[in-house]
C-alpha cells in the first residue's frame, strides 16, 4: 500500500520547532502572561470588589487574553511568507516537494499554535478572579469560541497579506493597519453605539460582535445561545480568512509585489 505524503505536516512539525525552539514563541508567551499579571494584580487588589464587578474583571480579563492572542496570531502569520522571501530562505522552500498550499498549511498550524498556548496561559488567571462567583468554565468556553474564530480570521488575513506583499515591513504595517481599523468600533462611547448605525457597525465588525458577545456571556450571565447572533460576524470572517490564505497560496512568488 502506498505511503500518504503529507507535506503540510512537515512543514508544520519544522515551523513549530523555529517558532517554539529557536524563535519568538517562548518570548511573546512571557510578555504575554505579564500583561496579564499586571492586570489580574490589578483588579485582584481592589478590595471594593462586589459581585457585578467580579465579572466584570473576568471579562476585561478575558478579552485582553482573545485579543492579544490574536494579535500574536496576527504577527506570525503576517511574517510567515514575507519575512522567508526577505531572508532568502523562499525559494528553498518553493522547490521542495511540499505544494505551495502545503507551505501554508503548516506555517498556519504552527502560527495558530501561539494562540492555543495562550488560552492556556490564561487559565489560572480566569480562574483566580472567577471561581469566587462560578464563571470559570463558561468564561473559558466563551473565550475559546470567540478568540478562535478570531484568531483564523487574523491568521487567514496576515497570511494572505504576507504571500502578496512586496516588504516583509508591509506586510506588517497592512496587517497592523487593518487589525487598528478592526478595533477601532470597540472603542466607541456608549452612546454612540446605541442607535441603529453604531449597532449595525459592532455587528458587522468581527472584533466587536466577538467581544460583545463574550460580554454577555461573562457579564450579564446570559445563556449561550441567547446572543448567538453576535457570533454570525466573526463566524463568516473566520471562514473568508481560511479562503483567503488558501487563494493565496496559489499565488505564492518568490518575489510577491502585488502589494507594494
Amino acid at each position: 500500500m502506498p505511503t500518504v505524503r503529507r507535506d503540510w505536516l512537515v512543514v508544520a512539525e519544522e515551523e513549530l520547532r523555529d517558532l517554539w525552539l529557536a524563535g519568538r514563541g517562548l518570548p511573546l508567551t512571557l510578555a504575554f502572561s505579564l500583561v496579564l499579571s499586571v492586570m489580574t494584580y490589578l483588579t485582584a487588589t481592589n478590595t471594593a470588589l462586589n459581585f457585578l464587578e467580579q465579572r466584570e474583571s473576568v471579562n476585561l480579563t478575558l478579552q485582553v487574553a482573545v485579543a492579544v492572542g490574536a494579535l500574536l496570531v496576527l504577527l506570525a502569520s503576517a511574517d510567515a511568507l514575507s519575512g522567508e522571501r526577505e531572508r532568502g530562505t523562499l525559494e528553498s522552500l518553493l522547490l521542495s516537494p511540499a505544494s505551495r498550499l502545503d507551505l501554508v498549511i503548516g506555517k498556519a498550524i504552527a502560527a495558530l499554535s501561539i494562540w492555543l498556548v495562550a488560552i492556556v496561559v490564561s487559565i489560572p488567571y480566569v480562574w483566580f478572579l472567577g471561581h469566587g462567583v462560578g464563571l470559570v468554565t463558561v468564561a473559558l468556553a466563551g473565550g475559546v469560541l470567540v478568540g478562535t474564530l478570531l484568531a483564523l480570521f487574523l491568521l487567514g488575513l496576515g497570511l494572505a497579506v504576507s504571500a502578496f506583499a512586496g516588504s516583509n515591513r508591509l506586510s506588517l504595517s497592512v496587517s497592523m493597519f487593518v487589525l487598528l481599523a478592526l478595533f477601532a468600533p470597540t472603542q466607541l462611547p456608549g452612546g454612540a453605539g446605541q442607535g441603529w448605525v453604531g449597532e449595525l457597525i459592532q455587528r458587522v465588525d468581527p472584533m466587536s460582535s466577538g467581544l460583545h458577545y463574550l460580554g454577555t456571556l461573562v457579564v450579564d450571565a446570559h445563556s449561550a445561545g441567547q446572543d448567538i447572533a453576535w457570533l454570525l460576524a466573526p463566524a463568516v470572517a473566520a471562514v473568508l480568512g481560511i479562503l483567503a490564505a488558501v487563494v493565496a497560496s496559489h499565488f505564492l512568488t518568490l518575489r510577491g509585489g502585488t502589494l507594494s
